[in-house]
């Protein structure tokens, strides 16, 4: 295999992660940290000169710049091309504009009075301001934190996001270096940093959010520790930028809504309803060829300026569209959050950015995978509030049914794209289902569970969410843990089925047969017994329990129960029979089969097992689904006697012991242990095979001739069998669920499931006569 081309002067092969450029005159690449030219400068610059060619043809020419109006500062200027947001020249424009007063909107409240239970009762349609941020639980460094304070706790090798306001672009630079640009005293460009997200650094111990917006984040509450996708942190962001900073009207991603505190220095935010209207002229002018070129507060009816100074803290609803001008050197704090409050217009936003195909670095993290943990949540609040005769609010009521038509749309999409965020532990046709009979509920109650529009703290109305409920009823979890006993108590004790008794034991086997050929040494099996014989607690408990509705009962492995066929403590000669059958190979006509049939039900009849589906009917032609397991699992190597002796515990398994089987049984076991051919019995099956047909899910299926295969076969732990493709590669260990290789996806579609890999293998050994 050739060797990976290197490049550079320190002779490395190329890293997508690094950013390089290319000598106009040598054609080779270079990294820039190793050349001391930055991603933002890189544009700045015509013809590029290496340091190996810079000395026989002088330095890199730069570009000239010819406007200051466009973001290409080389185009002419012939005055017939309009202004473009972020250039030098739009931001005097935007400072000598009108705008509406934001007195109009600014909702000015004290911090203690913006609480959760406040803004679900009387609602959050418009921006909220609180001068003092005492009584909001918002902790800040002091306003004497600065920039340089930020590299020592984050770090300056951090590579952070960097927008270059003329041009509107985004490049990437670390935080040192975006640093030294801060202090430098003639700055030759306008850097904005406004996405430097600091949970997982030393920062985030210094800086706690709102109380409000803590309490009512959708992450906070409803996000499972357990969830295979990682967990996302948009709350704790740090923005950083000097004078003139722009950032163009937009709404923040997924429709959530923000607060803002401003450490030292201003900020202006220009503010625009989320009218019906306005939408619809936002997503216009965002899929505009032009977008740069035409400022949107032009294109709506009113536009609102708000000047947010040092030490105020801005709340922003859900959906308001807003531009921002820094107007002076400002470092503020800021987070965003999804809530109950608002649903419907979260999830217009979020559908709009799917039509804009916003990149998903500019998107919130598994926002569909969120929506969903929050719909079993809501479902568990309205069946709560509904025992409990509450009435919903309207706002939750409104939320669920703008919840369920997307759920729907993407759970249909889940069958043609790749990726999909539908959690695992979520059964979605039955959530949406259970969501709509709610709907319907409260649709249809005649008025007895009507929605209510507003919850103070008289008038008798009850709290519309689980966490206010427990706060006014200390009886609330008693009785929600009543409920759910009862729920177990009418559903009966959890049993798993034949099925998933077969996926799970298909798991194990499918998981050794991973490890590869078993050496044949002796000092090697004790472990592997002691491993693969160790008591199964499920299936004990299983075992104890009399009362089981369970047909087939599984024990470390082995069959200790079938209620399916009561009394056979044998094998009876309808099994042994369909053996013999197979063995013969030969067709026979209808009139045969129902006349063996006819014999069969009668031999079942006597020696004390009846063979379900023979009841003087003809024989089907196909095995129906119990019939599939019971071969499944013969395949899999359960051969055991249908019932344990009386003697077996659930903590010693009857097997185990040969002490426990008759004086034949366990001189044919020594005789196996031994390694000696076992002797054949009346009807030509060996000893061993006589041992294990003893049970309803023997390997009737088995060659009974005299074929030397037939006298050699021998009962083999299914735990110390190998493998069935010896040749197969031995497996890797599997890679973490959450990493940053895989970005939480979940498995790609197709990769088969432990019963579809357990088919191939019986399908392949169904041609080897092993079973039919």
């Amino acid at each position: 295999m050739a060797a990976a081309p290197l490049y550079c002067v320190c002779r490395q092969s190329y890293d997508v992660s690094r950013f390089m450029i290319e000598c106009d005159l040598c054609n080779d690449w270079f990294h820039g940290s190793c050349v001391q030219v930055e991603e933002h400068h890189a544009v700045d610059i015509d013809v590029y000169h290496c340091p190996n060619c810079e000395p026989q043809h002088g330095p890199s020419l730069m570009k000239k710049r010819n406007n200051w109006h466009r973001h290409d500062y080389t185009e002419q200027d012939d005055g017939t091309k309009p202004v473009q947001a972020g250039t030098s020249v739009f931001v005097k424009e935007l400072q000598n504009r009108t705008f509406a007063s934001g007195d109009e909107i600014l909702q000015w409240m004290p911090g203690e009075q913006v609480t959760q239970r406040y803004l679900e009762s009387h609602g959050w349609q418009y921006p909220i301001a609180v001068s003092n941020m005492e009584g909001l639980g918002l902790r800040l460094p002091q306003p004497s934190f600065s920039v340089k304070d930020v590299e020592q706790v984050v770090g300056g090798d951090k590579v952070i996001d960097v927008i270059d306001v003329a041009r509107q672009a985004d490049s990437k630079m670390k935080l040192k270096e975006f640093i030294k640009y801060y202090y430098k005293p003639h700055r030759p460009k306008v850097l904005n940093v406004i996405s430097l997200e600091f949970s997982d650094t030393k920062m985030a111990d210094q800086v706690v959010v709102p109380d409000v917006a803590q309490n009512m984040s959708w992450v906070e509450k409803y996000w499972p520790d357990d969830s295979f996708f990682p967990k996302p942190f948009v709350q704790k962001y740090c923005l950083m930028g000097v004078k003139n900073s722009y950032t163009d009207f937009h709404i923040d991603f997924g429709g959530t809504s923000v607060w803002y505190h401003v450490l030292w220095g201003e900020k202006i935010f220009y503010m625009i309803k989320p009218t019906q209207a306005n939408l619809a002229l936002y997503e216009a002018w965002s899929s505009s060829p032009n977008q740069s070129e035409v400022f949107f507060g032009d294109k709506v009816d009113k536009c609102y300026k708000c000047v947010v100074q040092q030490g105020t803290t801005l709340l922003i609803p859900t959906g308001w569209i807003h531009a921002v001008l820094t107007s002076q050197d400002c470092m503020a704090f800021g987070g965003n959050f999804l809530h109950n409050l608002n649903i419907g217009m979260q999830l217009r936003c979020y559908e709009m950015e799917r039509r804009l195909k916003t990149p998903d670095l500019f998107k919130f993290p598994y926002f569909e995978a969120i929506c969903w943990y929050v719909a079993k949540n809501l479902l568990e609040t309205l069946k709560e509030l509904r025992e409990d005769n509450c009435p919903p609010q309207t706002y939750l009521v409104e939320g669920v049914k703008a919840l369920i038509s997307p759920l729907k749309t993407w759970l249909k999409r889940e069958v043609t794209e790749p990726t999909s965020e539908v959690p695992d532990h979520i059964r979605p046709n039955r959530l949406i289902k259970e969501l709509t009979k709610e709907i319907r509920y409260l649709e249809g109650s005649g008025g007895v569970t009507k929605p209510v529009k507003s919850q103070g703290s008289g008038g008798g109305q009850c709290p519309a969410t689980r966490s206010t409920l427990e706060r006014v009823c200390p009886a609330r979890q008693a009785r929600r843990a009543a409920r759910r006993l009862r729920e177990q108590q009418e559903q009966g004790p959890k049993v798993p089925s034949n099925l998933e008794i077969l996926e799970l034991h298909t798991r194990e086997v499918l998981r050794r047969l991973e490890v590869g050929p078993l050496e044949e040494d002796p000092t090697f099996c004790p472990p592997v017994h002691g491993k693969f014989n160790m008591v199964s607690t499920a299936s004990a408990a299983a075992a104890e329990n009399p009362d089981t509705h369970l047909r087939l009962t599984l024990h470390n492995g082995r069959i200790i129960r079938d209620a399916r066929r009561p009394g056979s403590s044998t094998a009876s000669s309808p099994v042994k029979a369909e053996s013999e059958r197979s063995s013969v190979g030969q067709l026979k006509s209808r009139e045969e089969m129902k006349t063996e049939s006819d014999q069969e039900q009668q031999h079942s009849t006597m020696g004390g097992e009846e063979k379900p589906g023979h009841l003087g009917k003809e024989r089907p032609t196909s095995p129906s689904t119990e019939e599939a397991i019971q071969g499944m699992l013969s395949m899999a190597g359960l051969l055991c006697p249908s019932k344990p002796d009386e003697g077996a515990t659930s903590q010693e398994p009857w097997w185990s012991s040969p002490s426990r089987c008759s004086p034949e049984r366990r001189e044919q076991h020594q005789r196996r242990v031994a390694g000696d051919k076992s002797p054949m019995d009346s009807q030509g099956n060996s000893s061993s095979e006589a041992w294990d047909n003893q049970g309803p899910l023997s390997l009737g299926a088995l060659s009974h001739d005299a074929s030397p295969e037939a006298d050699n076969y021998q009962y083999c732990d299914p735990s110390m069998s190998p493998p069935l493709h010896p040749s197969k590669r031995h497996a890797s260990n599997s890679p973490p669920v959450s990493n940053q290789a895989t970005k939480g996806k979940r498995p790609k579609k197709g990769m088969a499931t432990a019963k579809q890999r357990l088919g191939k293998i019986l399908k392949m050994n169904r041609h080897n006569g092993v079973f039919v």
